[in-house]
Protein backbone atom coordinates (compact mmCIF):
# COMPACT_ATOMS: atom_id res chain seq x y z
CA UNK A 1 0.00 0.00 0.00
CA UNK A 2 1.51 3.52 -0.70
CA UNK A 3 0.95 6.41 1.28
CA UNK A 4 0.29 10.18 0.70
CA UNK A 5 2.28 12.87 0.87
CA UNK A 6 0.99 15.82 1.58
CA UNK A 7 3.35 19.09 2.39
CA UNK A 8 2.43 22.42 3.30
CA UNK A 9 4.35 25.58 2.24
CA UNK A 10 3.98 29.43 2.68
CA UNK A 11 5.63 32.36 4.40
CA UNK A 12 5.99 33.17 7.82
CA UNK A 13 2.55 33.82 9.58
CA UNK A 14 1.18 32.18 6.66
CA UNK A 15 -0.92 29.62 8.98
CA UNK A 16 0.96 26.16 7.79
CA UNK A 17 0.55 24.36 11.37
CA UNK A 18 -3.40 25.43 11.79
CA UNK A 19 -4.54 23.82 8.53
CA UNK A 20 -1.94 20.60 9.05
CA UNK A 21 -3.28 20.17 12.78
CA UNK A 22 -6.64 20.81 11.45
CA UNK A 23 -5.91 18.37 8.36
CA UNK A 24 -4.17 15.90 9.88
CA UNK A 25 -7.50 15.66 12.72
CA UNK A 26 -9.72 14.95 9.58
CA UNK A 27 -8.42 12.44 8.09
CA UNK A 28 -7.47 10.45 11.87
CA UNK A 29 -10.99 10.61 11.86
CA UNK A 30 -11.72 9.02 8.29
CA UNK A 31 -9.34 6.46 10.09
CA UNK A 32 -6.05 7.23 8.02
CA UNK A 33 -2.73 6.88 10.24
CA UNK A 34 -1.11 10.49 9.84
CA UNK A 35 2.33 11.06 10.45
CA UNK A 36 2.77 14.93 11.12
CA UNK A 37 6.45 16.03 10.40
CA UNK A 38 8.05 18.91 9.79
CA UNK A 39 11.82 20.51 7.86
CA UNK A 40 14.14 21.22 9.34
CA UNK A 41 13.94 19.33 12.84
CA UNK A 42 11.42 16.26 12.34
CA UNK A 43 14.62 13.76 13.71
CA UNK A 44 16.62 14.17 16.50
CA UNK A 45 19.59 14.92 13.81
CA UNK A 46 17.22 17.74 12.22
CA UNK A 47 15.97 19.06 15.85
CA UNK A 48 20.34 19.74 15.96
CA UNK A 49 20.43 21.09 12.67
CA UNK A 50 17.47 23.63 12.73
CA UNK A 51 19.10 25.02 16.07
CA UNK A 52 22.27 25.51 13.90
CA UNK A 53 20.50 26.73 10.56
CA UNK A 54 17.88 29.05 12.20
CA UNK A 55 19.44 30.58 15.71
CA UNK A 56 22.94 30.43 15.36
CA UNK A 57 24.27 33.69 15.59
CA UNK A 58 26.56 34.97 13.04
CA UNK A 59 26.85 34.72 9.30
CA UNK A 60 26.12 31.47 7.12
CA UNK A 61 27.18 31.51 4.15
CA UNK A 62 24.09 30.69 1.58
CA UNK A 63 25.46 27.77 -0.37
CA UNK A 64 26.15 26.50 3.19
CA UNK A 65 22.99 27.46 4.42
CA UNK A 66 20.96 25.51 1.14
CA UNK A 67 23.63 22.44 2.17
CA UNK A 68 22.41 22.23 5.66
CA UNK A 69 18.57 21.81 4.89
CA UNK A 70 19.78 19.59 2.39
CA UNK A 71 21.70 17.36 4.86
CA UNK A 72 18.29 17.63 7.36
CA UNK A 73 16.23 16.60 4.48
CA UNK A 74 18.23 13.86 3.31
CA UNK A 75 17.96 12.12 6.64
CA UNK A 76 14.77 12.89 7.36
CA UNK A 77 13.22 11.31 4.21
CA UNK A 78 15.35 8.25 4.63
CA UNK A 79 14.52 7.25 8.38
CA UNK A 80 11.42 9.06 8.61
CA UNK A 81 9.01 10.23 5.69
CA UNK A 82 9.65 6.92 2.96
CA UNK A 83 9.22 4.24 5.78
CA UNK A 84 5.55 6.14 6.85
CA UNK A 85 4.98 6.32 2.98
CA UNK A 86 5.92 2.25 2.21
CA UNK A 87 3.46 1.18 5.93
CA UNK A 88 0.78 3.12 3.66
CA UNK A 89 0.30 6.28 6.41
CA UNK A 90 -0.19 9.80 4.88
CA UNK A 91 2.76 12.17 5.68
CA UNK A 92 1.32 15.99 6.76
CA UNK A 93 4.98 17.75 6.41
CA UNK A 94 5.66 21.35 7.09
CA UNK A 95 7.91 22.64 3.90
CA UNK A 96 9.85 20.66 2.26
CA UNK A 97 12.06 21.12 -1.14
CA UNK A 98 10.18 23.61 -2.45
CA UNK A 99 10.82 25.67 0.73
CA UNK A 100 14.59 25.59 -0.12
CA UNK A 101 13.78 26.40 -3.77
CA UNK A 102 12.12 29.91 -2.11
CA UNK A 103 14.17 30.69 0.69
CA UNK A 104 18.11 30.02 -0.55
CA UNK A 105 16.96 30.08 -4.58
CA UNK A 106 15.02 33.35 -4.55
CA UNK A 107 15.58 34.80 -1.20
CA UNK A 108 19.55 34.04 -1.38
CA UNK A 109 19.49 34.78 -4.78
CA UNK A 110 20.97 31.51 -5.72
CA UNK A 111 20.76 29.45 -8.85
CA UNK A 112 16.93 27.84 -7.98
CA UNK A 113 17.29 25.20 -9.94
CA UNK A 114 20.47 24.14 -8.58
CA UNK A 115 18.67 24.47 -5.37
CA UNK A 116 16.11 21.64 -6.20
CA UNK A 117 18.40 19.51 -8.25
CA UNK A 118 20.42 19.53 -4.78
CA UNK A 119 17.36 18.50 -3.01
CA UNK A 120 16.19 16.25 -5.63
CA UNK A 121 19.84 14.14 -4.99
CA UNK A 122 19.58 14.20 -1.45
CA UNK A 123 15.77 12.43 -1.57
CA UNK A 124 16.37 10.19 -4.35
CA UNK A 125 13.76 12.35 -6.02
CA UNK A 126 10.61 12.36 -3.85
CA UNK A 127 7.80 15.30 -4.69
CA UNK A 128 5.21 15.35 -2.84
CA UNK A 129 1.25 13.90 -4.23
CA UNK A 130 0.18 17.57 -3.19
CA UNK A 131 1.72 20.83 -2.14
CA UNK A 132 -0.57 23.15 -0.42
CA UNK A 133 0.77 27.24 -1.03
CA UNK A 134 -0.91 29.47 1.43
CA UNK A 135 -0.01 32.53 -0.14
CA UNK A 136 0.36 35.60 2.15
CA UNK A 137 1.28 39.14 1.55
CA UNK A 138 5.18 39.22 3.80
CA UNK A 139 3.68 42.72 5.82
CA UNK A 140 0.78 40.67 6.93
CA UNK A 141 2.57 38.09 7.47
CA UNK A 142 4.88 40.03 9.77
CA UNK A 143 2.08 41.62 11.77
CA UNK A 144 0.87 38.12 12.42
CA UNK A 145 4.29 37.36 14.21
CA UNK A 146 4.56 40.87 15.66
CA UNK A 147 1.49 39.72 17.74
CA UNK A 148 2.38 36.17 18.64
CA UNK A 149 6.36 36.47 19.61
CA UNK A 150 8.99 38.40 20.46
CA UNK A 151 11.93 36.50 19.04
CA UNK A 152 12.41 35.76 15.87
CA UNK A 153 14.63 33.16 13.92
CA UNK A 154 17.44 34.16 11.43
CA UNK A 155 14.97 34.21 8.08
CA UNK A 156 11.99 35.64 10.03
CA UNK A 157 14.46 38.55 10.75
CA UNK A 158 15.28 39.36 7.39
CA UNK A 159 14.14 42.22 5.51
CA UNK A 160 10.96 42.83 3.60
CA UNK A 161 12.10 42.89 0.52
CA UNK A 162 13.50 39.02 1.21
CA UNK A 163 10.07 38.00 2.19
CA UNK A 164 9.00 39.48 -1.42
CA UNK A 165 11.29 37.48 -2.86
CA UNK A 166 10.46 34.39 -1.36
CA UNK A 167 6.70 34.69 -1.70
CA UNK A 168 7.53 35.52 -6.09
CA UNK A 169 9.53 32.11 -5.64
CA UNK A 170 6.75 29.46 -4.27
CA UNK A 171 4.48 31.62 -6.89
CA UNK A 172 6.62 30.78 -9.64
CA UNK A 173 7.20 27.12 -8.33
CA UNK A 174 2.99 26.74 -8.37
CA UNK A 175 2.70 27.83 -11.96
CA UNK A 176 5.47 25.29 -13.23
CA UNK A 177 3.80 22.50 -11.81
CA UNK A 178 -0.12 23.33 -11.52
CA UNK A 179 -0.94 19.71 -11.43
CA UNK A 180 1.03 19.51 -8.00
CA UNK A 181 0.18 22.67 -6.14
CA UNK A 182 -2.65 24.07 -4.54
CA UNK A 183 -2.59 27.60 -4.08
CA UNK A 184 -4.95 29.18 -1.27
CA UNK A 185 -4.70 33.19 -0.29
CA UNK A 186 -3.88 32.53 3.35
CA UNK A 187 -5.06 35.69 4.32
CA UNK A 188 -8.96 33.95 3.95
CA UNK A 189 -10.82 32.89 7.12
CA UNK A 190 -8.99 29.67 8.91
CA UNK A 191 -11.52 27.30 7.94
CA UNK A 192 -12.68 28.64 4.20
CA UNK A 193 -8.84 27.35 3.66
CA UNK A 194 -9.44 23.78 5.50
CA UNK A 195 -12.53 23.13 3.25
CA UNK A 196 -10.79 24.02 -0.02
CA UNK A 197 -7.96 21.99 1.71
CA UNK A 198 -10.07 18.81 2.41
CA UNK A 199 -11.86 18.86 -1.20
CA UNK A 200 -8.42 18.58 -2.51
CA UNK A 201 -6.78 16.01 -0.73
CA UNK A 202 -10.18 13.75 -0.98
CA UNK A 203 -9.86 13.53 -4.43
CA UNK A 204 -6.22 11.85 -3.79
CA UNK A 205 -7.54 9.46 -1.00
CA UNK A 206 -10.62 7.95 -3.53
Amino acid sequence: MTGLFITLEGGDGSGKSTQSQALAAWLRDAGRTVLETREPGGTDLGVELREIILHRRGYIAPRAEALLYAADRAHHIATLVRPALERGEVVLQDRYLDSSVAYQGAGRVLAPTEVRDLSLWATEGLLPHLTVLLDLDPELGRARLDASRTRYDRLEAEQAEFHERVRQGYLALAADEPDRWLVLDASLPVDELQSSIRDRVSHLLD
